[in-house]
């Protein structure tokens, strides 16, 4: 087991590899992508031309062979017609001298029908082959000395046997295979030099990315990258730039956060400071006595202002939470209703909470939807006035939605906040005196994305405000897999 070190605009890290990694690692993971396209590219032409090369090789030497044979055929054919005619004979020394002076590496055995010797020269034929009289025909071959030999004998018992030595046609072979080779091996060499041109240029867009990132991880800034072009590397920097805005997008947000919950935290921290700075002078040796109402107020303020701190946190880490939870499994949604009607109910009992609802599935979280739905019931209840009514209906909408409708009495939202009231700290004119921490709405609109949902605002029919939850699902459990999507 080894610890390979790796460098970055930071603090070095160590990485722990697995025994026998670098083992495993061979040539095609040490080599550059320049030299692994550029050698498989040298690699692909080589096979392509050793290829050609032996079937060329193949094909030329079999087209002088058989050219070779024709022509002995020929000779041999014609030499048997003039045997047909008995005035040949008479002559038939002389025609075949004459026939070998037009070749010079021709050899020519004739025996006439009936003639127990052969005219010309004396070839000396294969021991297995067949006695030539008694099987007419035509057959070739190639003798143990590189000659290439016709025996053509027909039904008249007269037969022909030539020979023709194949040197120049083996020096011709010879050259080309040398040719052939020299030829694959130049376009071997070529190819790589050209595949090292190719890599070069192919691997520009890619060498600038590298660049980019590099930029990236040594100055932290989140510029994107320039796209040339519409191939598979331009798409790659597209991706690649929208990853870097996610990224902006996301350090932006958690600097937003940041500022906004220490902002959140210094007023009820400095208001519970004040408070216990009276008490601790209060209860100093000769400093002015303070009432015990007084003091109770105090003490009751710091309270207070220590439950808020509380609550704001809680829903910092409820907020943080929700952005990390990925695990889905099948939840009852209209049980998941219930119970948050249950809790919000028991926070204040003179407004009544009327519900209706219907079996619905879903793979979801089902203690973070609680969470969205007790928040969006506790805003109801909240601002509703007394003796009055928060009506909860749950409906499907089609085969794969169901919608839940929240209705108050309260005051309403007006339209030009509605969509903002869903960002994190925010909160209305008419809110900003009640205790809160503005975080509420904006856990119901994550928790309602996480669950490729849709939440919308708008009023109720008597004024007040209306929240509309939009969640897809089934009415039939059957249908849901842990961890798989919602049927849409």
């Amino acid at each position: 087991m080894t610890l390979r070190r790796i460098g970055s605009s930071h603090q070095p890290v160590e990485v722990m590899l697995d025994p026998g990694e670098d083992q495993q690692e061979g040539w095609g993971y040490a080599a550059s992508i320049r030299w692994r396209l550029a050698f498989m590219r040298a690699v692909l032409v080589a096979i392509t031309v050793g290829v050609i090369s032996v079937a060329s090789y193949w094909t030329v030497s079999s087209s002088l062979t058989s050219s070779v044979d024709e022509r002995l055929e020929r000779k041999a054919s014609t030499l048997l017609e003039r045997a047909q005619d008995p005035e040949f004979y008479a002559s038939v020394e002389e025609e075949i001298a004459m026939l070998k002076s037009y070749n010079q590496d021709l050899r020519v055995a004739l025996s006439p029908p009936g003639w127990e010797y052969v005219v010309g020269d004396s070839i000396a034929l294969p021991a297995d082959l067949p006695p030539v009289r008694e099987t007419p025909g035509t057959r070739i071959m190639s003798s143990a000395s590189g000659e290439r030999i016709v025996v053509m004998s027909d039904e008249t018992g007269a037969a022909v046997v030539m020979t023709l030595r194949m040197d120049e046609t083996h020096q011709l072979v010879t050259s080309l295979g040398v040719s052939l080779l020299v030829i694959s091996c130049a376009g071997v060499l070529i190819s790589l030099l050209l595949g090292f041109v190719i890599s070069d240029a192919s691997l520009k867009p890619l060498a600038r990315l590298q660049r980019a990132v590099e930029t990236v991880a040594r100055t932290d800034q989140l510029r994107p990258i320039p796209v040339v072009g519409n191939d598979e590397l331009a798409r790659l920097t597209v991706s690649f730039n929208e990853m870097l805005e996610a990224l902006r997008v996301s350090r932006m947000r958690q600097s937003q956060l940041v500022a906004d919950a220490g902002h959140e935290l210094k007023t009820p921290l400095t208001s519970m400071r004040t408070n216990i700075e009276l008490l601790m002078m209060a209860s100093r040796p000769g400093a002015p006595r303070i009432s015990e109402q007084d003091r109770h107020e105090l003490e009751r303020d710091v309270l207070a202002q220590m439950e808020e701190m509380s609550t704001l946190i809680g829903d910092l880490v409820d907020l943080t939470r929700e952005e990390e939870k990925n695990v889905l499994e099948p939840v009852h949604l209209n049980r998941v209703l219930e119970t948050a009607v249950e809790r919000v109910d028991r926070r204040r009992h003179d407004v009544e909470i009327l519900t209706h609802t219907v079996s619905w599935y879903l793979n979801g979280d089902g203690f973070s939807l609680t969470r969205a739905l007790v928040n969006v019931l506790d805003n109801a209840v909240k601002w509703s006035p007394e003796d009055s009514q928060v009506r909860v209906s749950m409906k499907p909408i089609d085969e794969h939605h169901v919608q839940i409708v929240v209705e108050d009495s309260g005051p309403g939202i007006p339209e030009d906040e509605r969509e903002m009231i869903f960002e994190r700290f925010y909160r209305a004119v008419q809110s900003r005196s009640l205790p809160g921490s503005g975080l509420g709405l904006a856990i119901v609109r994550q928790v309602v994305d996480r669950h490729d949902g849709h939440i919308e605002v708008g009023e109720s029919d008597d004024g007040g405000t209306k929240v509309t939850l939009v969640f897809p699902g089934t009415q039939d459990p059957a249908q849901l897999s842990p961890g798989q999507p919602n049927p849409q």
